[in-house]
């Protein structure tokens, strides 16, 4: 009888942990759900299928956001952050036209002020230029909408005044650090917020990685609807744009633009 006891308080242990686990999935996934304040993270599961997100893509879909595209065409959608000039800005735009991709350059508000030649290159070549604030401030701790509004509203009239064009409203959350109200200003601001599914070690100057190593990321957790951040400071992936363009497309991707990627993402999807 002890032994049956015994046993059966085992069972009964083993049956409240399968609850509770279940119980814990269940509040980790809903919590996905909900907007929260914070940075910008992955984790990658499966190669070759995308990353889960901090949030998901149908809670992002809310507020005009997103961070990865239909997970069954082999597209891939190029992005480029840049804050100040290293001098590797031309030679990606060389390899970006010898390729005939588009991407869309995030600038942050100094960089209109120091390279201008470089704004209207991109523009004339056909690439959009991303909002990525006037400072490139935490934007998740300003809580006045005022001064949310200017820090995009400043980066339009800079580009603006540069190239004669209207600037095209997408914006990038510097370093990534975001919350639901920042979303929904944004949107109420008409933009909309770009994250990304696959990005890498970048941005260090005095520690670039090594081509293997960017090869290593950038080829191993490619993915169907990728949203790619590279930094156009690194000296590794100007060097390496050449051959890594040519290696996704032997792999059989395409690239996208981002009025593409909302145009898709307006019909219903499975959410990650």
């Amino acid at each position: 009888m002890g032994k049956f006891v015994k046993r059966n308080g085992r069972l009964l242990l083993a049956g409240a942990a399968v609850v509770c686990f279940c119980a814990a999935l269940s509040l980790l996934f809903s919590a996905r759900e909900v907007i929260q304040t914070g940075s910008w993270g992955l984790s990658f599961q499966t190669e070759g299928r995308p990353p889960i997100g901090t949030a998901s893509s149908e809670a992002l879909k809310k507020n005009d956001a997103a961070y990865v595209g239909d997970s069954d065409e082999k597209v891939i959608y190029l992005t480029f952050d840049a804050g100040y000039e290293t001098g590797c800005m031309g030679q990606i735009l060389d390899t970006l036209g010898a390729h005939n991709v588009k991407a869309c350059f995030f600038l942050v508000g100094n960089y209109f002020e120091q390279n201008p030649e470089l704004v209207r290159r991109m523009a004339d070549e056909g690439h959009l230029v991303g909002n990525h604030t006037e400072h490139h401030y935490d934007m998740s701790r300003i809580a006045d909408e005022a001064t949310f509004t200017q820090e995009l509203q400043s980066v339009e009239q800079r580009y603006e005044q540069i190239t004669g064009r209207k600037m095209e409203k997408y914006y990038r959350p510097p370093q990534g650090v975001y919350s639901e109200e920042n979303l929904k200003t944004a949107q109420k601001l008409g933009y909309r917020t770009i994250f990304w599914s696959l990005a890498y070690v970048d941005w260090y100057q005095d520690k670039q990685p090594t081509a293997d190593e960017a090869f290593d990321k950038l080829l191993g957790r490619i993915h169907p609807g990728a949203i790619v951040l590279l930094h156009s400071t690194s000296t590794t992936n100007a060097a390496i744009l050449d051959t890594l363009l040519t290696k996704w497309e032997q792999m059989g991707y395409r690239f996208g633009t981002l009025p593409e990627l909302f145009e898709k993402n307006s019909a219903p999807q499975t959410p990650f």
